[in-house]
C-alpha cells in the first residue's frame, strides 16, 4: 500500500481517505519550499505539533529527506497513533493525530534502509528560561557555559543533546554532524529573537558526537561551518569538529588545597612558577616523536615540577587551537582543552595530581585576539559578532588576528564565562592574561591614521580597561584564592592594584622592563659590564609600584634569540658560570620567579615547540649542576622568609652596594616581614676572583652561605667562604658590622644571618 500523498491545499490525490487539511491563511508552499531550501528561519512554527483550532486536534508536520512513510507512534503505548501524508516528494510530511490532547510521541520512518523509530526534536520545548534569557541578554550570566554550547539532557525520559549557539544575525542556523548527515535541512533552529540564541534539543545524539552550526547569513550567504564557541571538547586538531562532551560529574579530591591556596598565590608567598610547553616538555620518541597525554604528564611531569621545588606551574594555553606554530595564543574554543593532549577529564587528572603534590596551576589564557579561521568567530554569523567591523580597531596588525569587541556586553560575557570556566570546573589556581598592552591600547602597534581614539580623545580602550576590572573583580569574588597576573610591558598604571582603589585589579604583573635590562646587561662581556651597570640597578626604582613577577618566558628563547645559556658571553665555563650567577641574582631580586622549562638544566639550544626539550644534557655534569642549583634556589627561597615575605613591599629590600660599577659587585639586603629574618645577596659579575671584599652588614653574628652559584656541585669552581662568616665590629656601608668576603668569579653569593 503506497502512503498518502496530497497537494499543498490539503485535496487528496491518491483518493485514501484522511487527505491533509493543513488550513487556510498561510502560503504553504512558500514555507514547505524554505524548510525544504533549509531558509525557513522559524522552524518551529511550521514543524512538530501545531494546535489545529478547526479541527480541534493536533496538526504534525516533519521533514524527513528520503522518507518513504512516516508514522506517529504513542511513546507510552508504542500504539500507532496516524499515518503522516507525504505532502512533498523530497520529503516533507503532515498530518492531524485526531486527537485534542497533546500526545509525547515518536516518528516511525520508512524509507530505502528499512524502518526506523525516533524522537522528533521539533515535540519539545524550548530549554532556556526566561532568567537565563534576561541574564545571556544583560551579559551578566556568571555561568554562561551552562546554558550555551552543547550539554547531554534527558527530558520527559528522553535522552539527547540540547544545543544553543549566539547568532543575533543569522537567517537560519542548524546543527549538523554524523547524526544528520551534515544536513543543515534536517536540524533547523529555534531562533528566541530576544537575545539573538539559536536552540534545538536533538534526542538520540550522545556523548562523543562530532557537529558544528551551519549558519546563513541575513544576506542567504551561506557561511562555512562554524565550530561551538562554547564547545567543550574538540577534535583533535588538524580537524576542527565540535565534540558533544559528557556531563562534568569528575570527583575531585583536592578540597584541602582549594581552601589552602589563597595563602600559596598571597603576595607573602613564595611564588616560583615552572612556565611549561606541554606537547614539547618530553616526547616518546619510539612513538613518532609524539607528545605525552595529559595522563602521562601526570606521572612525569607533576613529580619533576615538585621535585625542582617550583610552587607552581604555568601552563603555555591549552585552549584549543588550530596553528600548532602559534602554541596555543591564537585559540578557537575557549571552553575545550586542547584534545592534543587527551580528554577534559584527562586534564582535570593532571591539574588534580598537581594539587596532590601542593603544585598550583596557572593557565595562560588568551582575551586579546582570535585567529580568523572559517571555522571560529570571525564573521560567525555573517557579521562582525565578536570582532569589531573597522579594520582600525578590530585587526590585529603584529599578528593578523582579530580583536574583541570588548564593548558589546555578550562578548564580554562570553570572554569573562571562560575565565571562570577554567577556576569553576578544571579548578585552576590562576590565570595569566596574555598581551594586555595590546588590549589597553587603541594606537598599539599601530602608524598614525590606523587608530580612532576613544570618546575623549585618548588612545586609551575604555571597553578592554572596563573588561579587564571586571574579569579581576569577578574571578577573585566567584573564585576566593585564584590569581591573575597580567603579562603588560608598559608603565600603565596600577595594574595590579585592587579595582576599588583605582587599579586594574590583577594579582600580579610580568617585569618585562627588568627582565630586557636584565638580560641586556648579563649578555654583555664582563669587560664592558661597568658601562651598563644600571640595567641592573633601575628596576628597584620602580620594584614596588606593582606586584612583579620576573619572567624568563618562553618568548625569551624563540625567533633567534637562542637559549638562555646561548645569550651568555665567554666560552662554555664562563656561559655556565654566568647563566648560574644570574639565576642566583634573580632569586635574591624582589619579585615573584617565572623560568620557562629548559632553562633549570641549561637548554643550549633555541626551543623548538616540535621537538623535545633536551633532556640528555643531564649526561653532563655541568648540565646536572645548573639543574641542581635551581633545585636549591627554590628551597632556599621557599624556606627563608626574608626572600620572599617581602617580594612585593618596600620593607624586604635594602640596597648594601649599589654603586661598584668598576668591580660589577651588587649587594643587597632581604628582610622578612618582622624584619628579624634577614638575608645578604652579593653578586660578582666578572670572572676576577675578589678577595677580602668587605660589606656592611645588619649586625653581629654568623652568616650561613646558603647559596653558592660557584660551588663546585653546581659545575663551579668552588671558589667561597667555607660555608659561612664571622661579623667583624668594623663600619662599613653606614652599618657598625661587616663581613669580609672571598667573592667566587661570576657567582651570587646568598647568606642568612644568624644573629648573636
Amino acid at each position: 500500500m503506497s502512503p498518502p500523498e496530497t497537494d499543498l491545499k490539503g485535496r487528496s490525490k491518491s483518493g485514501i481517505p484522511g487527505g491533509v487539511d493543513l488550513g487556510p491563511g498561510r502560503d504553504w508552499g512558500a514555507e514547505i519550499d524554505a524548510i525544504l531550501r533549509a531558509d525557513h528561519g522559524a522552524p518551529f512554527a511550521l514543524l512538530g505539533p501545531h494546535w489545529n483550532e478547526r479541527l480541534k486536534s493536533f496538526d504534525i508536520r516533519s521533514f524527513q529527506p528520503g522518507a518513504i512513510r512516516l508514522w506517529v507512534v504513542d511513546s507510552a503505548t508504542g500504539e500507532t497513533v496516524t499515518e503522516l501524508a507525504r505532502v512533498h516528494p523530497a520529503g516533507f510530511f503532515a498530518g492531524s493525530t485526531s486527537r485534542a490532547q497533546r500526545v509525547a510521541y515518536r516518528l516511525r520512518r520508512e524509507d530505502g534502509g528499512g524502518i526506523t523509530e525516533f524522537d522528533d526534536p521539533y515535540r519539545f520545548p524550548s530549554l532556556l528560561g526566561e532568567l537565563d534569557l534576561h541574564l545571556l541578554g544583560e551579559g551578566k550570566d556568571l555561568r554562561i557555559y551552562d546554558h550555551l554550547g552543547a550539554h547531554p539532557r534527558e527530558i520527559d525520559g528522553v535522552a539527547g543533546v540540547a544545543f544553543a549557539v549566539w547568532a543575533p544575525n543569522a537567517r537560519r542556523v542548524s546543527v549538523v554532524g554524523s547524526f544528520n548527515n551534515w544536513d543543515g535541512r534536517c536540524h533547523p533552529m529555534r531562533l528566541r529573537p530576544e537575545d539573538g540564541i539559536w536552540e534545538i534539543f536533538v534526542p538520540g545524539v550522545g556523548v562523543g558526537a562530532i557537529y558544528k552550526y551551519e549558519i546563513k547569513a541575513a544576506t542567504g550567504e551561506l557561511l562555512p561551518l562554524k565550530a561551538d564557541p562554547l564547545a567543550r571538547q574538540t577534535e583533535r586538531p588538524p580537524r576542527t569538529g565540535s565534540v558533544v562532551a559528557a556531563a562534568e560529574r569528575y570527583e575531585w579530591s583536592d578540597k584541602a588545597w582549594i581552601e589552602a591556596r589563597a595563602k600559596a598565590n598571597s603576595r607573602g608567598a613564595p611564588v616560583s612558577i615552572y612556565e611549561c610547553h606541554l606537547g614539547s616538555w618530553a616526547r616518546v620518541p619510539e612513538d613518532a616523536n609524539r607528545s605525552l597525554g595529559y595522563l602521562e604528564l601526570a606521572e612525569r611531569l607533576v613529580p619533576y615540577v615538585k621535585d625542582m621545588g617550583f610552587t607552581h606551574v604555568e601552563l603555555m594555553p591549552i585552549t584549543e587551537f588550530p596553528f600548532e606554530g602559534s602554541w596555543g595564543y591564537q585559540p578557537t574554543a575557549l571552553f575545550a582543552p586542547t584534545a592534543r593532549y587527551g580528554t577534559p577529564d584527562e586534564f582535570r587528572a593532571l591539574v588534580e595530581r598537581f594539587h596532590a603534590a601542593g603544585i598550583g596551576v596557572i593557565a595562560d589564557w588568551v582575551p586579546g585576539h582570535f585567529p580568523g579561521d572559517a571555522h571560529g568567530l570571525a564573521r560567525f554569523d555573517g557579521t562582525h559578532l565578536y570582532e569589531h567591523a573597522d579594520p582600525r580597531q578590530g585587526l590585529h596588525r603584529d599578528w593578523d588576528t582579530l580583536i574583541y569587541n570588548y564593548g558589546r556586553r555578550e562578548v564580554a560575557n562570553f570572554l569573562h564565562g571562560s575565565a571562570l570556566y577554567w577556576m569553576d570546573r578544571f579548578h585552576i589556581d590562576g590565570l595569566r592574561v596574555d598581551a594586555v598592552a595590546s588590549m589597553l591600547y587603541l594606537d598599539y602597534s599601530r602608524k598614525p591614521g590606523d587608530w580612532i581614539p576613544n570618546r575623549y580623545g585618548g588612545n586609551e580602550n575604555l571597553d578592554a580597561t572596563a573588561f579587564l576590572r571586571r574579569l579581576n573583580e569577578l574571578t577573585y569574588g566567584q573564585h576566593p584564592g585564584t590569581t591573575t597576573i597580567a603579562e603588560e610591558s608598559t608603565a600603565w598604571p596600577a595594574v595590579s592594584r585592587p579595582v576599588y582603589l583605582g587599579g586594574l585589579g590583577f594579582g600580579y604583573k610580568w617585569n618585562m622592563g627588568w627582565m630586557h635590562d636584565t638580560l641586556r646587561y648579563i649578555g654583555c662581556d664582563p669587560i664592558y659590564r661597568r658601562w651598563h651597570h644600571h640595567d641592573l640597578t633601575f628596576g628597584l626604582l620602580y620594584a614596588f609600584s606593582e606586584n612583579f613577577v620576573l619572567p624568563l618566558s618562553h618568548d625569551e628563547v624563540v625567533h633567534g634569540k637562542g637559549s638562555l645559556l646561548g645569550r651568555m658571553p665567554g666560552d662554555r665555563w664562563q656561559k655556565l658560570a654566568n647563566l648560574r650567577a644570574y639565576f642566583g641574582f634573580l632569586f635574591g631580586h624582589p619579585g615573584k620567579k617565572l623560568l620557562f622549562m629548559g632553562g633549570e638544566f641549561g637548554q643550549e639550544r633555541e626551543w623548538n615547540h616540535d621537538s623535545s626539550l633536551d633532556w640528555h644534557l643531564l649526561a653532563d655534569p655541568l648540565h646536572r649542576g645548573m639543574q641542581s642549583l635551581v633545585r636549591d634556589l627554590n628551597g632556599a627561597y621557599r624556606e627563608l622568609p626574608a626572600l620572599h615575605e617581602g617580594d612585593c613591599e618596600s620593607f624586604g629590600f635594602q640596597w648594601i652596594e649599589a654603586g661598584d660599577a668598576d668591580n660589577s659587585v651588587f649587594a643587597f639586603l632581604r628582610r622578612s616581614r618582622d624584619g628579624k629574618r634577614q638575608v645578604v645577596v652579593v653578586s660578582n659579575f666578572t670572572p676576577i676572583v675578589r678577595y677580602g671584599y668587605r660589606i656592611g652588614v645588619p649586625g653581629p653574628g654568623r652568616y650561613l652561605e646558603r647559596i653558592n652559584t660557584d660551588a663546585a656541585v653546581y659545575g663551579g669552581s668552588n671558589v667561597g667562604n667555607a660555608g659561612e662568616v664571622r661579623a667583624i665590629a668594623v663600619p662599613s656601608h653606614g652599618r657598625a658590622h661587616a663581613i669580609e668576603l672571598t667573592l667566587p668569579p661570576l657567582a651570587t653569593l646568598i647568606f642568612e644571618w644568624i644573629p648573636a
